[in-house]
Formats: structure tokens, C-alpha cells, sequence
């Protein structure tokens, strides 16, 4: 079994529990070989409420710490929208390195999971 496939289905598990509404939106973290990119969705309207990724900055820094300026950023954002708590949706990745990073930084940023 390929890792992609693995991803996959560990993607459709999580799905399967996660769901984000307009109170409680999702907080889904998509993570390419370069760049993370992190958006809040609301799953009965079908919409995205917010995105924010990392390619803005040109800065020297570690993907890990530019995964963990991204959480802080969107949970700015989500603040100004008046969103306090978000579902977390790692959608089949690891909870470890960006992932994490973008995790920690929502919470530091004020975001309740």
C-alpha cells in the first residue's frame, strides 16, 4: 500500500468525525513538500470562511516556524470574523512538525479546539 493510499484512508476516517458549521467551522491544514496552507470551513453551508498559507513570506525562517506563523495568522483572522472555536482537521497527515506547528499557533493566536 503506497503512502498516498494510506493518507487516503486515513483521510475518509477522519472525515467521518469531523464536521465544521458556522458556530464551530473546520480548521483543515493541507501540507505540500514547500508550504502549508491552512483554511476555515463551514461543512453545511459548503463554504470557505477563511485561508492563509505561507507563501506571502519571503523569509528565512524554518517551515515549522513559518507552519506555526500561519495558525497565528488565521486565528487573528478568525477572531476579527468573531470565531472562537474551530474543529481541527489534520486530514490524514501525522499530528507532528507543521502540522502541530500550525495547531500550536492557532491556539497561541486564541483558538479553542
Amino acid at each position: 500500500m503506497t503512502d498516498k493510499t494510506k493518507l487516503n484512508r486515513r483521510h475518509k476516517a477522519i472525515r467521518t468525525r469531523v464536521s465544521g458549521t458556522a458556530e464551530r467551522p473546520r480548521l483543515q491544514v493541507f501540507r505540500s513538500l514547500n508550504h502549508i496552507y491552512a483554511q476555515l470551513i463551514d461543512d453545511d453551508k459548503g463554504e470557505t470562511i477563511l485561508t492563509e498559507n505561507d507563501q506571502k513570506e519571503k523569509s528565512k525562517k524554518k517551515k515549522v516556524e513559518r507552519a506555526f506563523e500561519v495558525g497565528k495568522r488565521i486565528a487573528e483572522k478568525a477572531k476579527e470574523k468573531k470565531i472562537k472555536k474551530v474543529v481541527f482537521d489534520r486530514k490524514g497527515y501525522l499530528y507532528h512538525g507543521r502540522v502541530k506547528a500550525v495547531a500550536e499557533g492557532a491556539r497561541k493566536g486564541g483558538l479553542e479546539f
